[in-house]
């Protein structure tokens, strides 16, 4: 038997979870207030009392990292990568470190793994980061050179439930074509052709539907327009763009559940972004099935919004028509990490390398 812990790095919490082999024996979430992360002028300069924090649970648990056979965490910004589990090692690191490819809290979860599994001269690892690239060269086009399209999703989730799906269809991941929809404070609509992501929105930086808190793709002249006009500064623009566009733009939240209420109370405004924002989706996951000529074997929908069986229904009635709908609430992240690992450490799968 195995045992894991895995670590995935948020905003303003980290999340830790033990597992031995397939069974997950907790999972803790560390909430962080922006007074404890006022002090820190950089998210790298977290990582010594965020991983004090997470000593603090395991040592009140009673578990001693001797007991622990591997640590993964979530992987961060890189450069573009395969699908896969990789050996944390000292390139991953330093780029991190250097926040080369953008800064994000996520960026944590390879210094975390490391830093505590080199405490006990054990592996640390991260599974499918934000980054993996699988796209076609057409897929890359967006109508300028200068502007190619970005492989920036939700990997970890769209993977593991992908897996989770092509059990539930008794099919090999590699046998099928899905379509899936990550629906979360970004949302991500992937074409999966055999095993794939042949085609993705960047679900960061400004592409694909509208979202909680990302506004998607924007009228591009309008955009220039708004960016010299002088009203505002590029970081303000960019916040527009990820972090308060979207939903929290047209209504001042980003909890999908106060939207609800909210549509519950009469506001018809409120209404109106939900169904937008339910169209939208719709509307890509239309385009990722052109991508896969119309061949899918399923259209899926996870993310925390897909416990919302109203929003799912908007969706639902206008892509059924596509392939059977399937539903996985939620996110898979520290099960799909744990999992990752566990195959390395079982011999069923070989650790990538990022040093190169």
């Amino acid at each position: 038997m195995f045992k894991i812990l895995a670590i995935n790095p948020g905003s303003t919490s980290t999340k830790i979870a033990l597992y031995e082999d397939e069974e997950g024996r907790f999972t803790e979430t560390l909430s962080h207030s922006a007074a404890e992360l006022s002090p820190f002028a950089t998210i790298f300069s977290q990582y010594a009392w965020r991983q004090q924090a997470i000593q603090g649970v395991l040592e009140k648990r009673g578990i001693a990292l001797e007991e622990l056979d591997a640590f993964v965490g979530r992987g961060g910004l890189l450069r573009p990568v395969t699908s896969g589990t990789y050996l944390v090692g000292p390139s991953m690191l330093e780029q991190l470190e250097r926040a080369e490819f953008g800064e994000h809290a996520s960026n944590l979860g390879a210094i975390l793994a490391f830093n505590l599994a080199s405490l006990q001269g054990r592996p640390a690892y991260i599974v499918d980061p934000v980054v993996v690239d699988e796209l076609l060269p057409e897929s890359r086009l967006t109508g300028h050179p200068r502007l190619p399209k970005q492989s920036i999703f939700h990997a970890l989730n769209h993977k593991a439930v992908a897996r989770k799906a092509a059990a539930q269809l008794g099919k090999p991941y590699d046998q099928l074509n899905l379509v899936i929809a990550h629906l979360g404070g970004g949302i991500s609509v992937a074409a999966h052709a055999r095993g794939r992501v042949v085609d993705v929105n960047n679900a960061l930086n400004g592409d694909g539907p509208f979202s909680p808190e990302r506004s998607g793709t924007l009228p591009a002249r309008a955009l220039a327009d708004l960016c010299f006009s002088g009203e505002f500064t590029e970081k303000e623009i960019a916040r527009m763009i990820t972090g308060q566009g979207g939903v929290v733009a047209y209504l001042g939240v980003n909890d999908m559940r106060q939207v609800v209420a909210r549509i519950d109370g009469g506001d018809e405004t409120a209404l109106l972004v939900y169904t937008a924002m339910a169209g939208q989706i719709a509307k890509e996951i239309g385009s990722m099935a052109t991508v896969l000529r119309g061949a899918v074997d399923a259209v899926i929908l996870t993310g925390g919004i897909a416990h919302d069986r109203r929003f799912v229904a908007l969706i639902g009635e206008r892509v059924g028509f596509i392939a059977p709908l399937l539903l996985f609430p939620g996110e898979e992240e520290m099960e799909a990490l744990a999992l990752g690992a566990l195959r390395v450490l079982r011999g069923e799968e070989t650790a990538k390398s990022y040093e190169v």
